[in-house]
């Protein structure tokens, strides 16, 4: 990571009061082994992508998931982030399979082929509406429980399952630690330097962003990759078969509307005015849980430090070298795998 980088963040974390950057940064979802052999599942597989994705219905919507692993095992969901999809969790999918899971990958709301069953349903993208999805998911596949791990958009997702829905959370796994957005701490500006790493946000509030999302989404999602992990040289391949994702015909609605939600430009849902009310009090997580944090991650994070008081139950963070970037699940699959096994037995 560039110097330039290192210092912008320093002066964000010094300048900025805690409240307001954690609200934009999201404060603003085999039983008895603790690691997995590098290899032991297949890498042809992974090469292949998710070749059979199954769809269900689930509240509100037809979700798309793929599922490896035996149908008895213990449960653990996988959430993607934006601008990714599933194959973020190509390679950990089936190293958890292998060891025992029953493993969902799940493409979020307006991604893949995940589709509203009305065509009359808002495209409505606001954090609680995406983890009653999950929840929705997990009553179809009549899953009671399950470990919960994901990163960026899944990260929140998953966070939030576990403040407001714990009995169904077995763990939980999250890179970049407490994700939450509380809309009113969200209102406050913060410093220009920490506001920049955010541009994409502010371009998705103009009628010529959201013009130009549609028209360069696969060049717009290239560019994130690249920011958030400088040191990741994926390849063409890779991109492509995550890209394919973004051609879901909610796709620009559901992003544009995400992001205006938490700059307080759209309106969410009424049903979940409730569970925001919750969320804006930003609760305490109590299942154990394993934060992680790559140390080449290009996109906005905050110091463990910062949120370590937000997990009341058992508890690790862990810090990951080699040049690993915003998508640590692809970047260091067995890691994350790794992370999975071990939190339940923490």
């Amino acid at each position: 990571m560039s110097d330039q980088i290192d210092q912008r963040r320093r002066r964000f974390f010094g300048a900025a009061a805690a409240t307001v950057a954690t609200a934009q940064l999201g404060f603003s979802a085999l039983a008895n082994a603790q690691t997995i052999a590098a290899g032991a599942a297949s890498s042809s597989a992974a090469a292949a992508g998710f070749t059979s994705i199954r769809q269900i219905d689930a509240g509100v919507l037809d979700i798309g998931y793929a599922e490896l692993g035996p149908a008895n095992g213990k449960p653990v969901i996988l959430l993607h982030g934006w601008p990714y999809d599933i194959h973020s969790f190509v390679d950990v999918a089936p190293l958890l399979a292998a060891a025992g899971h029953r493993v969902i990958v799940p493409h979020l709301r307006g991604h893949g082929s995940t589709r509203f069953l009305s065509a009359d349903a808002q495209r409505n993208a606001q954090q609680s509406a995406v983890a009653q999805d999950i929840i929705a998911l997990m009553d179809a596949l009549r899953i009671p429980s399950a470990v919960i791990a994901g990163f960026d958009w899944g990260a929140r997702t998953a966070c939030i399952m576990a403040a407001l829905w714990p009995e169904r959370c077995e763990a939980l796994v999250s890179v970049s630690g407490y994700l939450m957005t509380n809309l009113a701490a969200a209102k406050k500006p913060l410093p220009p330097k920490a506001e920049f790493d955010w541009w994409y946000q502010f371009y998705l509030t103009t009628e010529r962003g959201v013009t130009g999302y549609t028209q360069y989404r696969r060049e717009f999602a290239e560019l994130i990759w690249k920011t958030a992990s400088p040191k990741w040289n994926f390849d063409a391949a890779t991109f492509n078969r995550s890209a394919a994702s973004f051609d879901n015909p909610d796709y620009v609605a559901i992003v544009v509307h995400n992001y205006r939600w938490r700059l307080g430009l759209a309106d969410g849902e009424r049903k979940y005015d409730a569970l925001e009310r919750r969320l804006a009090d930003l609760p305490v997580i109590g299942i154990p849980t394993i934060t992680m944090e790559g140390d080449a991650n290009g996109a906005p994070f905050l110091p463990p430090a910062l949120y370590r008081n937000k997990f009341a139950g058992k508890y690790e963070h862990r810090n990951l070298s080699g040049g690993i970037g915003h998508n640590l699940p692809q970047e260091a699959p067995q890691e994350f795998a790794n992370a999975v096994l071990a939190v339940t037995k923490l």
